[in-house]
């Protein structure tokens, strides 16, 4: 659920506002509102250190640059600043031999062909009228030369002669010249090894002052405490010696800044936030449903303060599309062992550990929907050994599709029903009615239309309810006229869209379907190779570990799609645009 937040207004002497800051601080629970943008040298002075530990922790901690088994954690410094400064300079030194030695390596390529010469020798040629010029010419032309040209053939690639023409005095070739490197073929790979030895010696450097990632994690964490206590001081309004500031706490918590301030003589006000306010959301649910975080993390969203908490119905509906989108109980068991290792390696570094779970999760829902479907690694060669599915039905189409329209119209009505009950005890809640008895309408018209039952006589009448109660109770006023006009616009609008909405979670079918039958194919093509076990191993391997990586996408497009857009943006009225409650404290 989305915790009520309480506006704070907290009045202190001018004095004492940072004592005061200090103080909420130490609480921990009071979400800062500024009442002006703060702006200081000092900001500006912790903002730029900021940067410089979040590039130096950035170097130190990326996997694919840092060598393993090179840090240590022994080493010591005195000056993390100079010690940030000095990562980032080894690897700005890195980065530059790198760029040059990829342009170093393409010029060995292009002189590959010419062999190793030294150039100046070339040029120094001239002081003795003797002119020595690097032409590229086809073959067949060569003979064409003029008579006074002597040609030096060095190479042939492609029918195109690398060659030097020796000549006293200038005479005009008909072709371009090619200009003379500034150094030689040996010397170009002499210099080549010596930039990679450097560029090898500074990586070395850098994994072994991998061990102190974390000494400036720790650093880079206090200046962000310092920014964010400075900030709050700089962002208080100010009026001759009164200093103030504003911010949200959880509705449980206000006692906390009431006794605080009693204790300190400040003045503190608490009201409820106006609709103008932008309150952050804190969202407080139980622990089975707080298993959705890390998919809202991932996704970057947050439901705003006066929207809906859609976490548990969320978590429900995914849990059930990724069962049906994955529908193989042998990859659902490949997906749960992966966790579980993934758990036993990584758990103790990883803080919250919900994603492990959500994944053990949805694991158990693929090998249920599995099991129910008799699909392990595929479905054919599982029923032809004599398995049958734990529920049979589940394999016929025409009941699977309709199960996906009626989990559409469930899903949807569930949206619009917790609408209806916020919207109470406003007539409004009417429209949430009306579109509910719509998408049930709706779900009957795609059962006629796409799986071939009839259309219920009852039907009609959720259509007229639904078309009466939306056009009449989106906005009902005393005007009846102007009410019907504007609920009219609203159903031409939602009309429509209510039945599509209901026909797109036939995708679940869809996907499902086109799973099985990859990892069916597979199966058949490892048949096909006869007695060679290791073709038929290797070919079960890729293609089924194909499949069980394509999986998990799937799920991502259309399984979060229908719980994000159709769900919770088309029905529920959530625009995830909501502000993170990210209390002011010591963060460590």
């Amino acid at each position: 659920m989305i915790v009520a937040m309480k506006k704070v207004l907290l009045v202190v002497q001018e004095k004492d506002a940072e004592s005061a800051v200090e103080g909420l601080r130490r609480l921990g629970i009071l979400h800062i509102e500024h009442i002006q943008e703060p702006k200081s040298k000092d900001i500006n002075l912790l903002q730029e250190d900021l940067s410089l530990f979040e590039r130096a922790d950035e170097i130190l901690t990326n996997k694919d640059f840092i060598k393993e088994g090179l840090g240590s954690t022994k080493q010591k410094f005195e000056n993390p600043r100079v010690l940030a400064n000095h990562i980032i300079e080894l690897r700005k030194r890195y980065d530059h031999l790198d760029e040059y030695s990829r342009c170093l390596q393409n010029q060995i390529n292009l002189w590959q062909g010419w062999g190793d010469f030294d150039p100046a020798k070339l040029e120094n040629l001239s002081e003795k009228n003797i002119y020595a010029r690097l032409y590229q010419i086809p073959q067949k032309d060569i003979d064409s030369l003029p008579k006074e040209a002597i040609v030096e053939k060095i190479s042939i690639i492609d029918g195109v002669v690398n060659c030097i023409i020796f000549s006293l005095g200038k005479i005009e070739i008909p072709y371009k010249e090619i200009a003379l490197p500034k150094t030689g073929l040996q010397a170009m790979k002499n210099k080549l090894a010596e930039d990679k030895s450097v560029m090898d010696k500074i990586q070395d450097d850098l994994s072994k002052l991998s061990g102190l990632a974390g000494d400036l994690s720790s650093v880079r964490l206090k200046i962000n405490n310092e920014l964010e206590f400075v900030e709050t001081i700089e962002g208080m309004g100010r009026s001759n010696t009164i200093a103030y500031l504003s911010g949200y706490s959880p509705f449980d918590k206000i006692k906390l800044i009431s006794d605080l301030a009693g204790k300190e003589k400040w003045a503190v006000i608490f009201e409820d936030p106006k609709e103008s306010d932008n309150v952050p959301v804190l969202l407080r649910n139980a622990k089975w449903v707080s298993l959705i975080k890390p998919i809202f993390k991932l996704m970057d969203v947050m439901p705003g303060y006066r929207e809906l908490d859609v976490s548990p119905l969320f978590l429900i509906f995914l849990s059930l599309f990724f069962g049906m989108i994955i529908g193989d109980a042998g990859y659902g068991a490949v997906y749960f062992l992966l966790t579980l290792l993934a758990q036993k390696k990584l758990g103790r570094k990883v803080k919250e550990k919900q994603g492990f779970y959500l994944f053990y999760l949805f694991s158990s829902c693929a090998i249920i929907w599995g099991l129910l479907t008799g699909t392990v690694f595929g479905q054919s060669w599982y029923t032809d050994k004599g398995f049958k599915a734990l529920l049979p039905v589940l394999n016929d189409a025409k009941f699977l599709m309709s199960f996906c329209f009626f989990l559409g119209a469930v899903q949807l009505s569930l949206a619009h029903g917790w609408q209806a009950v916020a919207k109470l005890p406003s007539l409004k809640a009417l429209s949430d009615i009306g579109f509910i008895c719509l998408l049930w309408a709706g779900f009957f018209l795609a059962k006629m239309f796409i799986v071939g039952d009839p259309f219920p006589i009852y039907g009609t009448w959720l259509i007229w309810t639904g078309v009466f109660l939306i056009a009449f109770f989106t906005n009902p006023q005393k005007n009846i006229f102007k009410s019907f006009i504007e609920g009219l616009g609203v159903l031409a609008l939602g009309a429509m869209g209510n039945f599509g909405d209901v026909v797109s979670y036939i995708r679940l079918f869809a996907v499902g379907l086109a799973g099985v039958a990859v990892a069916d194919s597979v199966n058949a093509l490892a048949m096909g190779a006869g007695d060679n076990i290791i073709a038929r191993s290797l070919i079960l391997l890729i293609g089924h570990t194909i499949n069980i990586v394509l999986g998990p996408i799937s799920v991502l497009v259309h399984g979060i799609r229908l719980n994000v857009l159709e769900f919770s943006v088309l029905h529920g009225n959530v625009t995830w645009s909501g502000l993170t409650y990210k209390p002011l404290k010591n963060n460590t």
